[in-house]
């Protein structure tokens, strides 16, 4: 049995208003052009999560929504958890090994550093920075996800929007 993981970096933050906490920073303008975009991409590919876990950060919800309407998800079908607004890729592990075995592929939407850190420990890759709406997938050969462990994943993908835009 196989497990697949994507793993979603936010999209492009904007950083205008030096008022607002890091919590609720928006997205800015290419941020919101970016998300349709991995949307559809992702919805082109044939592993289609089970699952959309998102840190509740204003700009990684935003980033969850937009591309979970591309694959079908409904705004409050999307799971919101506290612990994936880490920076450190702990708390996006334990998100993960929490997720029932019944979910066959999960989607968790999430912030740099940790992200990064996770496909890397995962997959074995130096990936150094997944960029901003970066998606990266990766597949485990396990029944459950408290297996998922360190270098016990193949990476199948790593695709973001700069791969095909040249415009910016």
């Amino acid at each position: 049995m196989m497990k697949h993981l994507y793993l979603i970096r936010h999209a492009k933050s904007s950083w205008s208003d030096p008022s607002l906490s890091d919590f609720s920073r928006p997205l800015n303008k290419r941020g919101k052009r970016d998300i349709p975009l991995m949307g559809k991409r992702m919805a082109a590919l044939d592993q289609q999560p089970d699952m959309i876990i998102s840190s509740p950060a204003k700009r990684a919800r935003r980033t969850a929504r937009g591309i979970g309407a591309a694959l079908g998800f409904g705004k409050k079908e999307i799971i919101l958890d506290d612990d994936l607004y880490s920076f450190s890729s702990q708390g996006l592990l334990e998100v993960v090994k929490k997720t029932p075995a019944s979910v066959e592929v999960l989607a968790v939407v999430g912030h740099n550093h940790g992200l990064t850190e996770c496909a890397e420990m995962f997959s074995g890759e130096s990936l150094v920075n997944v960029p901003t709406c970066g998606i990266v997938l990766i597949s485990f050969n396990v029944h459950s996800w408290d297996m998922v462990a360190e270098g016990a994943g193949k990476m199948l993908l790593l695709d973001y929007p700069k791969r095909l835009n040249t415009d910016d």
